[in-house]
């Protein structure tokens, strides 16, 4: 296998990204991963998975971007200095507030490598029905209220009754 970079030399790094059940592997070679400031298994200093991969898979997920790529201003947390392409080399945050500082850039992050922003886990299949149950009608309720904000009544009517079923059957379960 040739390598994604260069496209001369053959690939010796292999990796598979696996978002929403789509499949995207990465081929490169070791040329190619030193110039992206990556180190190699095997060397005196290891090796970065975590600063190749962000180099690869380097993006702006606000579109915040100017044409020519270039980040439009640099995003830092007030509290500990951490700037967000420092966060995005290291991958962690500095202190809690960092989370607050880049939460316009953590949503289509988390969207991006979990396939949600929401964590769902798995659901018990013997106490599963009940689960379910309160989420649906917890996504029912948000959605009320964005009818009713949007001022959609007739179909904030119909919701109001789904929830009113809804609670129904998880009292009388």
């Amino acid at each position: 296998m040739i390598c994604q970079e260069c496209g001369k030399k053959p690939a010796t790094l292999h990796f598979t990204k696996i978002v929403n059940g789509e499949k995207t592997e990465f081929h490169i070679c070791e040329s190619c991963a030193r110039e992206k400031g990556e180190l190699i298994p095997g060397t005196t200093n290891g090796f970065s998975i975590h600063s190749l991969l962000s180099g690869l898979l380097d993006f702006d997920p606000t579109g915040k971007g100017n044409a020519t790529g270039q980040k439009a201003q640099v995003i830092r947390c007030e509290a500990c200095g951490l700037t967000y392409s420092q966060f995005s080399k290291i991958g962690r945050f500095g202190c809690s507030s960092c989370y607050k500082h880049f939460e316009d850039r953590l949503d289509p992050l988390f969207k991006r490598v979990h396939g949600s922003t929401k964590h769902l886990g798995k659901i018990p299949k013997r106490r599963g029905g009940t689960i379910q149950t309160k989420r649906e009608l917890e996504d029912l309720k948000k959605e009320l209220q964005y009818l009713i904000i949007h001022e959609e009544f007739e179909h904030a009517a119909q919701i109001r009754d789904q929830i009113r079923e809804l609670e129904k059957r998880i009292s009388a379960g």
